[in-house]
């Protein structure tokens, strides 16, 4: 039964692809740009662009399962080719963030709601994977650390429970493959609440100095990050987390309680990539 996994560039994308492939799984990897993507050997290669409906057909044919990345550019049309190509089982990497009160008009919430609601009209059987926060988020302080620099923060006592990627794709292999998952909506999390700032000592530690933290007013924090991501998205970030200050982060289903094995820490993340803030 051959899955197709779209978004294959990505962290999560490539974990999933890695597992199936090594239990001997047929698997397809899809891409806009299926030049730039590495697979291991034996893997199938398709185009598959969401804003191109004409890619699908081939990309789905002889496909039973599909592991999604929510884009919700073509998702009717996509969700059609997927009926007409038999396919039985869609796992979707949603978000958290579609449970939110808000999540109609957030535009964080709203990319992952609209094919959810897609999906959840058709006729496919699907599995929701619904993560919060990654720990790879992290990344995003890398440039500041690598340069000695302080680590700016309009809330920096935010809590959230950061979820490993490869906890995630520990997940989605488990969805694909067995049967424990499938029809459920479940929503993922790292195994512990942790602050900004609680995040930024374990990266300390990791490196093996001191990383200066800067509180810095909502106001700058928005110009920040308004010069890498629409102005709305930075504004809702900056909600959750302004609303994450008040208490610990809830924690939601993990590999342990999902698979019955320990979850990777935050820590276990920040020693695997702490080359990535050491500014080599």
């Amino acid at each position: 039964m051959t899955t197709l996994i779209t978004g294959a560039r990505g962290k999560v994308g490539q974990g999933v692809i890695a597992r199936l492939h090594s239990a001997g799984h047929p698997v397809r990897a899809a891409s806009a740009r299926p030049a730039e993507l590495t697979v291991p050997a034996g893997v199938e290669v398709f185009e598959l662009a969401l804003d191109r409906p004409e890619t699908f057909a081939a990309a789905l044919d002889g496909v039973r399962q599909v592991f999604l990345y929510p884009e919700p550019a073509g998702i009717q049309e996509l969700v059609k080719a997927a009926e007409a190509a038999c396919v039985e089982h869609v796992v979707l990497l949603s978000s958290s963030s579609v449970l939110g009160p808000d999540a109609e008009t957030d535009p964080l919430a709203g990319h992952s709601l609209k094919v959810e609601r897609a999906l959840t009209a058709s006729s496919l059987t699907c599995t929701f994977l619904r993560p919060d926060a990654f720990a790879s988020n992290s990344f995003g302080w890398a440039y500041a650390i690598g340069r000695s620099m302080p680590v700016q923060l309009a809330y920096p006592d935010a809590q959230i429970a950061p979820i490993h990627p490869e906890d995630i794709a520990d997940i989605a292999f488990e969805a694909l493959t067995g049967d424990s998952l499938t029809g459920r909506s479940v929503t993922l999390t790292g195994p512990e609440s942790l602050t900004f700032r609680d995040q930024l000592a374990v990266l300390s530690s990791a490196i093996g100095r001191e990383i200066p933290v800067e509180r810095i007013s909502r106001e700058a924090a928005e110009q920040q990050m308004s010069a890498f991501m629409p102005a709305r998205m930075a504004g809702s970030l900056l909600d959750l987390w302004a609303a994450a200050s008040h208490g610990p982060a809830a924690v939601a289903d993990t590999t342990d309680s999902l698979l019955g094995r320990p979850a990777r820490s935050y820590a276990q993340w920040a020693a695997e990539n702490a080359l990535a803030f050491t500014g080599s």
